[in-house]
C-alpha cells in the first residue's frame, strides 16, 4: 500500500500534520471557551500535543535504530513503543482521574491528531498518483523482504478412501 509513498513525502507530511494540529489546538480552546467547556479544550490540546511529541519522538527512534548496527531492529522498536505508548496511556488516565473534562479532552485531542495524520497520509499518497494492484504490492513487498511464498507441505498420511474407513 505506501509501495509509491517516497521518503521525500515524510517531512511534508510531518510539517502539515504539525501546520493542522496547531490550527486544531487552537480551534479547540476557542471552542472549549465559547461553550464555556474551557478544560475540555486545554484537555484536546494536552492529547494533541501529547500526539505530536509521539510522532515526534518516532522519527527519532527510527532514526537511532536505523544507525545502530545492531541486526535485530525490530526489538528495540517494538520496546521504544511501548514504552512511549505506556506513558501516553498512564498520562491520560491520569487526567480522567484528576479531571473527567481534561481527561476525555485529552482522548478527543489523541484521536483528533491521529486523524489529522492520517489525513496527511492520505493526502500525500494522492497526489503520488494512482496505486498499482493489490497483487503487485503484494509481490513487491514479499521480493523486498526477502521472504520465499511458503511450500505447501505434504500430507502425512495418504487419505483414506474405503468405506468405513479400515
Amino acid at each position: 500500500m505506501f509501495a509509491h509513498f517516497s521518503l521525500p513525502d515524510v517531512p511534508d507530511v510531518a510539517r502539515r500534520t504539525v501546520s493542522s494540529v496547531l490550527v486544531a489546538a487552537l480551534a479547540a480552546l476557542v471552542a472549549g471557551f465559547a461553550f464555556d467547556k474551557a478544560l475540555v479544550g486545554v484537555g484536546a490540546c494536552v492529547g494533541l500535543a501529547l500526539g505530536t511529541l509521539n510522532f515526534r519522538m518516532i522519527g527519532n527512534s527510527v532514526a537511532k535504530v536505523s544507525a545502530s548496527e545492531d541486526e535485530n531492529k525490530r526489538r528495540p522498536l517494538a520496546i521504544n513503543t511501548l514504552g512511549r505508548l505506556g506513558i501516553i496511556t498512564a498520562i491520560t488516565i491520569g487526567l480522567l482521574f484528576a479531571s473527567k473534562s481534561v481527561g476525555f479532552g485529552a482522548l478527543f485531542g489523541l484521536l483528533a491528531f491521529q486523524v489529522i495524520l492520517l489525513a496527511n497520509v492520505a493526502r500525500s499518497m494522492a497526489k503520488a498518483g494512482p496505486m498499482t494492484s493489490v497483487d503487485d504490492v503484494i509481490n513487491a513487498n514479499v521480493v523486498e523482504d526477502g521472504v520465499r511464498p511458503a511450500q505447501a507441505r505434504p500430507a502425512l498420511d495418504t487419505p483414506d478412501d474405503t468405506p468405513g474407513g479400515g
